[in-house]
C-alpha cells in the first residue's frame, strides 16, 4: 500500500490549527455530498427492493440476504480498518482510502439499480446479492471507515476535536434528516415510485431509479474528493515528524487492547443499540408514511401524499437536529458529554411514548417526532468526540492507537445493522401479510372487500391491522427501547475525567521514544508554532511569486498591488467576521 500512497496529492489544509475552511468543507459540506446517497438508500432501498423489484416474491431471500450479508459487511469493515491501522503515509492513515473508495462507491451505486428485471428469479437474486454486498461490504466501508477515523486523527486539541465531531455528525444528520427525509420525498419519491392505475408503475419507476443512481454516484464522488483535499491528520503526522518507527500491529493485538477496556466495550454496545433503533426508524419511515395515515390512503395520488407526509416528518424531526448543531457542543462542554447524551435520550424516550396515544394521528406523531429529534441531539453530535476520548485513553494505556479497528467496527455497526434491520422488517412485513398495492377496503366499514367483481361502492387500498401494528412498532417503538438500553450502558461512562492525564501520558511516551532514538524533543506547542510559521512562510512566498507574475503580464506595479493586498487583509481582520474567526 505504501507505494500506492507515496505520491498522493497533498491536502489543501496547511494550518496546524483547525480553521474555518477545514470545518465547513472537510467536515460538513463534503461529507454531506458523499453520504446523502447512502442516507437515501437507508430510507428507500428496502422499499425499492420490495415495491419495484418485488423481491418478497423471492420468499425467505428478502429476509435472509440483508441479515446474512451483515456478516460479510462486518468482515469488509474490519478488513478496511486493519488496512488503515497499518498505513503510514504523508497523506495520513485514513485519507488515502477516501481516494481509493471513489470508483468503488460510484460503480457499486450504479450496479445496485441495474438489476435485469427480464431475467429469471435466480439471476435477479444473484445480481441483487452481489451488488448489495459490493456496496455495503466493500465500497462504502472503504469510504465510511476512513471518514469516521478523521475526527480522532485530526488534532489533539479537545475543543477543536469536539467542534469537528459536531460538524462531522451534522453532515450525517443533514444527509439523513434533510436529504433523505425532506429533499428526497419532495423531489424524488414521485419519480422513484411512479403512481399507476393499479398501484406503482414498476417499469417507469425502475427506469427513473437507474437515472437517479447515476446522479447519486457522481455526487458521492465529488463529495469524497472534496473531503480528501480539505482534511488533515495532524495526529498521524506527529509520528512522521518525530521520525518514530511505527510497528504494524496485528488485529489480534488491537482486539485484545480494545476489548479489555470497559469504556471501549460500553461505547461499542451503546452504538450498537442506539443505531439499531435509529436505523429501524429510518428504514420504516417511507412505509409508515405511505400506509398509516388516512389522508394518504384516501388520496387520489397516495405516493405524492405520502411524500408530503414523509417530508413533513423529516422537517419537524430534522429541524431540532439542525439547530442542535449550535447547542450540542456548548452543552456537552458545560455538563459533560455523557450527561448531555443521557438527559437527551430520556427526553426522546418520553417523547416517543406520546406517539402511542394514537399512532394514526398525524399531529400526535409529529409531536413525538419533534421531541425525539430534540432528545437525540447530544447522541448524534457528541458521540464521536466521546469515542475520540476513549481512543486517546487506549493510546495512553497501550502505547499505540486503534483508530482503524475501532472505526471499522463503528462503520460495521452502521452498515451491518442496516441490513439486519432490513431483514427483520421484511420478515415482519411478510408474516403480517404486507402487499405492496395494499388490500381493497370499504372506506365506510374499513373491512376488506372479498369480491371486487361484484363491488359497486367506493374503494380504498390500505394494509390490514397486523401490518399496521408492525409498522407502528418498528417506526415508533424500537428506538424507544434502544434509547432506554443506551442510557443504562452510559451510566458508568466516566472516561472524560481521564482526558488531561491521558494527554500528558501520550506526550511523555512520545518524548521518551524520541530521546531513546537519539532525537531532539520539541514540545507540541512549540512544534505546532514552528510548523505554522513554516507554512505561512511558504504560502507568502507563493503569493508573492504569483502576484509578480500577474503584475508582469498585466503591466501593473507590484509594490502598489502588494500594498492593496495588505490593506485588504487589514480590513478583513478588523471586520466582524474576521474578529469572529480570529
Amino acid at each position: 500500500m505504501s507505494k500506492l500512497t507515496d505520491h498522493l496529492p497533498p491536502t489543501r489544509i496547511k494550518s496546524s490549527s483547525v480553521k474555518i475552511q477545514e470545518m465547513l468543507f472537510g467536515y460538513l459540506a463534503a461529507p454531506f455530498c458523499a453520504m446523502i446517497s447512502n442516507a437515501v438508500f437507508g430510507s428507500y432501498l428496502n422499499r425499492y427492493y420490495v415495491d419495484v423489484l418485488g423481491w418478497t416474491k423471492f420468499g425467505v431471500f428478502a429476509t435472509l440476504l440483508p441479515m446474512l450479508s451483515s456478516f460479510v459487511v462486518i468482515l469488509g469493515n474490519l478488513m478496511v480498518g486493519q488496512w488503515i491501522d497499518n498505513t503510514r503515509t504523508a497523506a495520513g492513515k485514513a485519507r488515502p482510502y477516501l481516494l481509493i473508495s471513489i470508483p468503488m462507491v460510484a460503480v457499486a451505486i450504479v450496479l445496485m439499480f441495474m438489476t435485469p428485471t427480464e431475467a429469471s428469479a435466480p439471476v435477479q437474486m444473484i445480481w441483487i446479492a452481489v451488488t448489495y454486498n459490493l456496496y455495503y461490504a466493500l465500497a462504502y466501508p472503504c469510504y465510511y471507515t476512513a471518514h469516521s477515523s478523521l475526527v480522532s486523527l485530526s488534532t489533539r486539541n479537545a475543543s477543536q476535536r469536539g467542534l469537528l465531531a459536531t460538524l462531522s455528525n451534522a453532515s450525517t444528520v443533514a444527509a439523513a434528516g434533510v436529504g433523505a427525509s425532506i429533499i428526497a420525498p419532495i423531489l424524488l419519491q414521485p419519480l422513484m415510485f411512479v403512481s399507476g392505475p393499479n398501484g406503482i408503475d414498476i417499469t417507469a419507476s425502475y427506469a427513473n431509479w437507474r437515472i437517479i443512481s447515476i446522479a447519486f454516484a457522481l455526487l458521492s464522488a465529488v463529495g469524497i474528493i472534496l473531503e480528501y483535499f480539505f482534511t488533515r491528520e495532524r495526529i498521524t503526522e506527529e509520528s512522521l515528524n518525530l521520525n518514530l518507527k511505527e510497528e504494524k500491529i496485528p488485529m489480534s493485538q488491537h482486539i485484545k487492547a480494545c476489548t479489555s477496556d470497559k469504556y471501549w466495550r460500553l461505547v461499542i454496545l451503546f452504538i450498537l443499540v442506539f443505531q439499531f433503533g435509529q436505523l429501524c426508524k429510518n428504514s420504516s419511515m417511507s412505509f409508515y408514511s405511505r400506509w398509516m395515515f388516512d389522508s394518504v390512503v384516501n388520496s387520489a395520488n397516495p405516493e405524492s401524499a405520502s411524500a408530503a407526509i414523509m417530508s413533513t416528518l423529516g422537517l419537524v424531526g430534522g429541524l431540532p437536529a439542525a439547530l442542535g448543531m449550535f447547542v450540542a457542543w456548548p452543552l456537552a462542554n458545560k455538563i459533560g458529554k455523557k450527561r448531555s447524551i443521557v438527559i437527551g435520550l430520556a427526553i426522546a424516550a418520553v417523547g416517543g411514548l406520546i406517539a402511542f396515544l394514537n399512532v394514526n394521528s398525524f399531529p400526535i406523531v409529529c409531536t413525538a417526532v419533534v421531541l425525539k429529534g430534540i432528545g437525540i441531539i447530544p447522541a448524534q453530535y457528541v458521540m464521536l468526540a466521546l469515542i475520540s476520548d476513549i481512543l486517546d485513553h487506549l493510546e495512553a494505556k497501550n502505547g499505540f492507537r486503534s483508530d482503524g479497528f475501532t472505526m471499522s467496527l463503528y462503520s460495521s455497526i452502521m452498515a451491518g445493522l442496516g441490513g439486519l434491520g432490513m431483514g427483520i422488517i421484511n420478515a415482519m412485513l411478510t408474516f403480517s401479510g404486507y402487499v405492496n398495492t395494499g388490500y381493497a377496503v370499504d372506506p365506510v366499514s374499513v373491512t376488506m372487500i372479498d369480491d371486487l367483481s361484484t363491488w359497486t361502492g367506493d374503494i380504498i387500498y390500505r394494509q390490514m391491522g397486523g401490518t399496521e401494528q408492525v409498522l407502528a412498532f418498528v417506526y415508533l417503538g424500537v428506538d424507544i427501547i434502544a434509547g432506554i438500553l443506551a442510557i443504562l450502558l452510559l451510566w458508568k461512562m466516566d472516561v472524560e475525567k481521564y482526558v488531561p492525564e491521558d494527554q500528558k501520558t501520550i506526550i511523555e511516551n512520545q518524548k521518551a521514544a524520541v530521546l531513546a532514538e537519539g532525537g531532539t524533543w520539541i514540545d507540541p506547542e512549540e512544534r505546532a508554532r514552528l510548523e505554522q510559521e513554516e507554512a505561512d512562510r511558504q504560502a507568502e512566498e507563493e503569493r508573492i511569486r504569483e502576484l509578480k507574475e500577474h503584475c508582469e503580464k498585466s503591466g501593473l506595479d507590484f509594490e502598489e498591488e502588494n500594498r492593496k493586498y495588505f490593506d485588504k487583509m487589514e480590513k478583513r481582520k478588523n471586520s466582524l467576521i474576521g474578529k469572529f474567526l480570529g
